[in-house]
């Protein structure tokens, strides 16, 4: 599984390995985005995972995976509507055992790290049926399930800043993700190349629409003028907590409780000149 940091082959017993080779049948499947029907046909009776010491069936969470990594659209929506929120929850890990309680699901990082934006609608969407605000803020702000998987230790908005992701980045922060992923954002901004940089200036730019307080950052204190020349004086002064809000980030707050399908909609209706709205939306001067 690419998500899973792989454990070496000559330390699986030939039941394991008979599950691997299920399992990667059933990744060829999902790469070739065969039916929806013909794919959990395989899921429930063909393919097999490896837990506990036996063999099981894949669990719909699992399959989901799969269907983020290739992008199989179709089986993402049948698995999600027919499961639910128990399609996002975390996967077991065949390389510890202890990593199946208290851990987050990976569903929304890999959705992130494969830039797969209608998928990650879907699961958002899905997310808005869980059984408490707490379940679904576990989900939201989770860090990308147990140490073996990929990417584990940052949650979906950290990863969409890190890999200037701002498409992925604003469906999160739109269903409620916390934006905490600042000093990430501004570390990308001064290390990315000219290339990269009007994307991490749009995740800079969102973070700063959704934040309702600034954290202490003490990279803006060791280096005063390198932060007030690029951020610009009104949001260099509100980081530090020397001064309000700039009005423009006022003004469009009310953006942050439209709901996501509406979302470019209100922005449009927002009276800005072209050039004040994304991806320069926030930082100037």
């Amino acid at each position: 599984m690419p998500w899973v940091l792989s454990s070496p082959l000559d330390t699986l017993s030939p039941s394991q390995r008979h599950c691997e080779r299920t399992a990667f049948s059933f990744y060829r499947a999902v790469r070739e985005r065969l039916p929806v029907w013909l794919l959990e046909d395989m899921r429930s009776m063909e393919v097999l995972c490896w837990n506990d010491g036996r063999p099981r069936a894949f669990l719909p969470s699992e399959a989901l995976l799969y269907a983020l990594v290739h992008d199989h659209q179709d089986y993402a929506r049948d698995l999600l509507g027919r499961y639910s929120v128990s399609a996002v929850a975390a996967p077991s890990c065949s390389s510890c055992s202890s990593c199946r309680c208290g851990q987050s699901a990976p569903h929304l990082n890999v959705a992130v790290r494969y830039k797969r934006v209608a998928i990650l609608r879907m699961m958002l969407e899905v997310l808005k049926d869980c059984g408490g605000a707490r379940e679904r803020r576990e989900y939201l702000d989770g860090c990308g399930g147990c140490p073996h998987f990929a990417d584990a230790g940052k949650s979906a908005v950290q990863l969409a800043v890190e890999l200037s992701h701002p498409t992925c980045l604003l469906h999160l922060l739109l269903h409620g993700a916390r934006p905490d992923a600042l000093d990430v954002a501004l570390q990308k901004l001064v290390s990315c190349d000219a290339a990269a940089r009007r994307d991490a200036q749009r995740c800079l730019d969102l973070l700063l629409l959704f934040l309702s307080e600034p954290p202490r950052l003490p990279r803006l204190q060791d280096e005063p003028q390198r932060w007030r020349s690029l951020l610009g004086n009104k949001v260099f002064g509100w980081l530090c907590g020397l001064a309000p809000p700039p009005l423009l980030i006022q003004a469009l707050r009310c953006l942050r409780t439209v709901s996501p399908a509406h979302f470019p909609q209100a922005l449009t209706a927002v009276n800005l000149p072209a050039e004040r709205r994304p991806a320069h939306l926030m930082t100037e001067g």
